[in-house]
């Protein structure tokens, strides 16, 4: 069904007046015959539901369970374009695999190839772009497809992790979510999956991706996982999209990946500064140490959302080659655990010690990096925490960071 038909003659509220409101607005307003278009940010009791036939949430709204008027932006589009879109989510690497999967096949086929979603600007902003030979790269958030019904016909749950559970309150809510960028194909869809995602019930065909091969391929991003995010790519493209193998190693080897994401600043002070502010999970920051060459400190911290941090504890308590620099509220919480953890391994506990400090904030977390790294070594700033309450988001953070480096003499 496309979006007019299925708000032909309607009564609609959007809920939430954010980016996505507002560009379903436009949209709705401009190529749609509704009867009425009200907006509104309130809570969900203040909402008169008889008053509408649909009421288009948007994805930052929490909302328990389904309810039968609701929509949202991205479920009328995939009811619309699912057959031309490629859908990726996951904990870690959509936005990178979701770029990278857009460039290749721009330049490995012959059709129109749009990235949307998480990662640009809503989808209903394309719509008039869109024809039919158009491929559509979506990247997609879990809350995005929360209440989404629609599963596209080429759909890519890389990996999953803890996150989000200051939103979903449990894993299993938070793998819900995401596993609707499958649950709803059919037998003629295509699922490629990681290996530690979770089964769930779909009818599409699906393949597991490995990471056997994977530095077969030559990127100019560093990290094993985005090696693997190219495997992903390298498949679809070539099984789903019939591209020759060697135009798609040609074209990956001229990705040069996204801002925020294991990027290189340059070298100052003697030393090589590189941003991963996208880390938001642990995971991210033991990927980012062992991805760089050469990297001796890295700055851990941001917001507490609640998630465990015992991997990452784990991994500094059993790593002294790294010094590592805490900050904000959980650089302490990080600290504190291992400190509590160190007591019952007094052995272990100057080793730990001697190269962890906490400090308040990422300006004295830059200034102590310059005092403990040594000259030709790398720093990597990878919080493995979420930015908000400190930066208004990851990009933010990532440009503040870059800016305290380069104006080191």
């Amino acid at each position: 069904m496309t979006i007019k038909e299925a708000v032909e003659g309607k009564k609609i509220l959007i809920w939430g007046y954010g980016r996505e409101g507002k560009s379903s607005e436009r949209y709705l307003q401009q190529f749609c015959n509704c009867e009425l278009i009200d907006t509104y940010e309130g809570t969900i009791d203040g909402i008169d539901e008889d008053k509408y036939d649909l009421i288009l949430k948007s994805p930052g709204i929490v909302m328990d369970g389904d309810r039968a008027k609701y929509t949202s932006q991205t479920e009328l589009f995939l009811g619309q374009y699912r057959d031309q879109v490629i859908g990726i989510t996951g904990t870690k690497g959509k936005s990178t695999t979701s770029a990278m999967m857009a460039h290749v096949l721009a330049d490995c086929t012959d059709k129109n190839v749009i990235l949307l979603g998480n990662i640009g600007l809503p989808c209903m902003d394309y719509c008039p772009e869109i024809t039919d030979d158009t491929i559509i790269v979506f990247e997609m958030s879990c809350h995005q497809l929360k209440h989404t019904k629609v599963s596209p016909y080429i759909s890519i749950f890389l990996n999953l992790y803890e996150e989000h559970l200051d939103y979903y309150k449990t894993m299993d809510a938070y793998f819900t979510a995401k596993s609707h960028v499958a649950s709803y194909q059919n037998e003629n869809d295509y699922y490629f999956c990681g290996e530690n995602v979770p089964e769930f019930a779909t009818k599409a065909k699906k393949f597991v991706i490995d990471k056997a091969g994977i530095d077969s391929n030559e990127l100019k991003i560093y990290g094993e996982h985005n090696q693997l995010n190219a495997k992903f790519v390298r498949t679809i493209a070539v099984e789903v999209f019939g591209c020759k193998d060697s135009d798609v190693s040609a074209s990956l080897k001229t990705f040069t990946g996204l801002p925020h994401r294991l990027q290189s600043v340059g070298e100052y002070k003697g030393i090589e500064w590189y941003d991963d502010s996208i880390s938001t999970i642990p995971e991210a920051a033991i990927s980012a140490l062992e991805s760089i060459p050469g990297v001796y400190s890295i700055l851990i911290g941001g917001m507490d959302r609640g998630i465990s941090y015992e991997i990452l504890e784990d991994y500094m308590i059993e790593h002294h080659e790294y010094q590592y620099i805490c900050m904000y509220e959980t650089g302490r919480r990080i600290a504190e655990e291992i400190a509590k953890k160190m007591a019952v391994k007094a052995s272990d506990a100057d080793k730990i010690l001697t190269n962890m400090v906490v400090v308040d904030d990422l300006a004295q977390a830059v200034s102590k990096a310059v005092e403990l790294t040594p000259t030709g070594r790398g720093c990597v700033m990878s919080p493995a925490a979420a930015s908000y309450g400190y930066f208004k988001n990851f990009e933010e953070r990532g440009e503040v960071f870059c800016d305290y480096i380069r104006k080191l003499h």
